[in-house]
């Protein structure tokens, strides 16, 4: 190293050498790999979603008001009925520290009796808020009405507030908190993984050519056969037999990473945000665009009508409306973008608003300069 530095003659050959190693190291590199995990999931292998009823208890004086929700007192006296406390017919319980909620959870696939999962506690009545409340035992059920937990214990909710002579100060939301850890799994999911040895892998989101390169990627590290694409989302993969195997493999298939084919061009607008949002593949034909922003300014003034004086007239009030239009001046401007970079620099040239966006996106769809699929959300 010290001779070519030293010589003068050979070091700018020594550089050349290394710029090429480095470009072809480079080169080589996997560009946007990502894992197998990350673009397809195990048929069967979801989320389950929990949902129940129950009563938060211990508010400070902020719970429902048990008139306008009779459904919190109904639930309280069946509660207390259960407990071995009777209420007498026709007794007019004004509680302010009961509040009626409802309860979600969702449950994680594979998981077993006795493990926690969080839960969601939301007010369904007028109550105030659930700071400082205990949920009372609630059982959650699934979509096929089996108990699959029971949640019970302390909210933890995220915002404050204080009102006092008709000013009020909020921080956050006060009516939905959350358990960490506050319902216990009775009843796990049944789940058929690797029957008849073979499993279903499911894309995220289809598309036949990543299909075909995890196939090829699984084939190539697992042996020919081991994977078949059956569409453009499912692809059929053999396992070994064995439980143990089983996982090793799936451990080792979930890790393996592929270069996923490039998502389709699409531009998402938001009409009630004035979102725009594209991706990479976007482009735009060379168009021309002219765009002006028109206003319409209506005013109206009240006009007073008095009668002359000593006549037997009484005074009038009438309205008088004037319209003003404006418009201003809108210059051709040239648009053409065979990147993303480009076709942003393109569109803030004309110097349109977000919201003006969505109608240039609009006509620029209907002209075919816009070589990217329009979906407005």
């Amino acid at each position: 190293m010290r001779y070519l530095i030293s010589t003068g003659i050979a070091a700018p050959v020594w550089f050349a050498f290394f710029c090429v190693w480095v470009g072809l190291w480079t080169f080589s590199m996997p560009v946007q790999a990502e894992r197998i995990k990350d673009l397809a999931s195990i048929q069967g292998i979801r989320t389950n979603q929990l949902i129940g009823y129950g009563l938060v208890v211990g508010l400070d004086g902020t719970g429902d008001q048990t008139v306008q929700t009779p459904f919190t007192i109904q639930s309280l006296n069946n509660m207390l009925m259960q407990l071995g406390v009777n209420v007498p017919p026709g007794t007019n319980m004004r509680l302010r520290n009961v509040a009626a909620v409802m309860v979600t959870a969702a449950l994680p696939p594979l998981t077993q009796p006795g493990q926690a999962i969080d839960v969601t506690v939301s007010s369904m009545g007028n109550a105030r808020s659930l700071r400082g409340g205990t949920l009372l035992m609630t059982p959650l059920k699934g979509i096929d009405g089996q108990v699959y937990g029971v949640a019970q214990g302390n909210l933890l909710v995220g915002g404050i507030g204080a009102a006092a002579s008709g000013s009020k100060v909020q921080v956050n939301h006060l009516n939905a908190g959350r358990i960490p850890g506050g319902a216990t799994v009775e009843r796990a999911v049944p789940v058929a993984l690797g029957q008849n040895d073979m499993i279903r892998l499911e894309l995220n989101t289809i598309d036949f050519s990543t299909a075909k390169r995890i196939v090829d990627a699984v084939n190539t590290r697992f042996g020919m056969g081991t994977a078949a694409a059956l569409d453009g989302r499912a692809i059929q993969v053999r396992t070994p037999p064995e439980s143990d195997q089983r996982v090793a493999f799936l451990a080792e298939m979930e890790s393996l990473t592929i270069n996923p084919a490039q998502m389709p061009a699409r531009v998402i607008v938001n009409s009630r945000t004035g979102s725009v949002v594209m991706n990479q593949a976007a482009t735009v034909d060379q168009c021309a665009i002219a765009h002006g922003n028109l206003t319409v300014v209506i005013s109206t003034e009240p006009v007073i009508s008095q009668p002359g004086p000593f006549s037997s007239g009484r005074t009038v009030q009438a309205q008088r409306s004037t319209i003003e239009i404006k418009q201003e001046s809108g210059m051709l401007t040239m648009v053409e973008g065979a990147s993303l970079a480009e076709v942003v620099k393109a569109l803030n040239a004309i110097g349109a608003t977000p919201q003006d966006l969505l109608a240039i996106l609009q006509a620029m769809k209907s002209a075919g300069a816009l070589r990217a699929e329009l979906e407005i959300i």
